[in-house]
């Protein structure tokens, strides 16, 4: 499984930690490169809610439904749902730092079937799809919070062994 950590420290926002999760929970599209859209499937209108819904439109076979499973003050997780090209689960979080505020993405994901196999492990293109949209989306956060980035987004990458059913005990 590949496990990625996305990260930019923001300065000059006006934001705290509570208020940006809240303002990207709300406006996925604004912070999400035009390439993907959220279109809400299950779940009420308005703010983002634990056990919402949602199918990511992007061109090409990346469509994906997903589903919030976590959802506090200061972040929120969204896990694939069948039919998604990868198998994963994905989190947006907000905390303090150094007199701004530091937003990270942490995602687990492995290929969902076998073209995924192919386009993630093989191709590599869907690593590298998913590299450069979430990459785009901390900056994208940066300009929604009304700060800026400072010192560009730092990204790592690992290769993780995936659980097995017995230590999620």
């Amino acid at each position: 499984m590949l496990h990625r950590t996305y990260a930019v420290q923001i300065v000059n926002s006006a934001l705290g930690p509570a208020a940006l999760i809240d303002m990207v929970a709300d406006k996925l599209d604004r912070a999400t490169p035009e390439m993907a859209v959220f279109r809400k499937t299950h779940g009420a209108d308005g703010p983002l809610r634990h056990g919402d819904e949602f199918l990511v439109r992007m061109p090409g076979p990346w469509d994906g439904p997903v589903r919030v499973v976590h959802r506090d003050s200061t972040s929120f997780r969204l896990a694939t749902l069948d039919g998604h090209l990868e198998a994963g689960e994905i989190e947006f979080r907000a905390s303090p730092a150094g007199g701004g505020l530091r937003f990270e993405i942490e995602s687990w994901a492995r290929a969902g079937d076998r073209l995924a196999d192919l386009l993630y492990n093989k191709l590599k293109l869907a690593k590298e799809i998913q590299l450069n949209m979430w990459s785009h989306f901390c900056v994208r956060t940066a300009a929604l919070a009304g700060g800026r980035p400072q010192g560009g987004v730092t990204i790592r990458t690992r290769w993780v062994a995936w659980p097995s059913p017995s230590s999620h005990g």
